[in-house]
């Protein structure tokens, strides 16, 4: 059986190199047969969560939609100020709208973690703000999560990436994260 893994990331700019990252996870997810899905840039653009507005727009609709339906995510969001883009924050509050849902949040599902950012200090923040967050909507962060200092690592267009161990990092926790979901699944 298939599972689904979700990836949630980018930033406004198409092809941004924190989208680039979510591409590469993703691919180890699908390299384990994982069925993937990218929501990224146009994807995140929401209006501010408010969870006393019943009507949301179609953009949110399907990103609750394949939440809904995931067995794992990946998220990757730039350090913005030391901690998770807006675009990416706004995202996650749409998970509230899971909330009484037989799977509520993103309980019972691996989630993998990973941050970009000009430097260490806002890429290690962002990370441990992200972990934070998934422990909030009952995630389990994977074992694996990656910082990335974007002004030491460079990913091209062609889904290349200067640094082959960040390549193996960034497949590993995509890897986790579907193993997680198959694993859930049983024989």
């Amino acid at each position: 059986m298939t599972v689904s893994v979700v990836g949630i990331g980018g930033s406004l700019r198409v092809d941004s190199q924190s989208e680039r990252a979510l591409r590469i996870a993703l691919a180890g997810a699908a390299d384990l047969g994982a069925k993937t899905t990218v929501l990224s840039g146009e994807d995140l653009v929401l209006p501010f969560y408010d969870p006393k507005l019943p009507d949301r727009t179609d953009t949110a609709r399907r990103l609750v939609a394949e939440l809904r339906d995931a067995d794992g995510v990946i998220l990757v969001s730039p350090g913005y100020h030391g901690t998770v883009s807006g675009l990416v924050k706004n995202a996650l509050d749409y998970v509230e709208d899971l909330r009484a849902d037989p799977r509520p949040y993103l309980d019972g599902r691996a989630v993998g973690c990973v941050s970009t950012a000009a430097g260490w200090q806002a890429s290690v923040t962002t990370l441990t703000a992200l972990r934070s967050i998934v422990h909030a909507l009952r995630g389990w962060p994977t074992p694996l999560g990656s910082s990335i200092n974007s002004a030491e690592v460079a990913f091209d267009a062609a889904g290349g990436c200067s640094d082959p161990h960040v390549t193996a990092a960034l497949r590993t926790i995509g890897a986790q994260v579907a193993e997680f979901a198959f694993a859930r699944q049983g024989p």
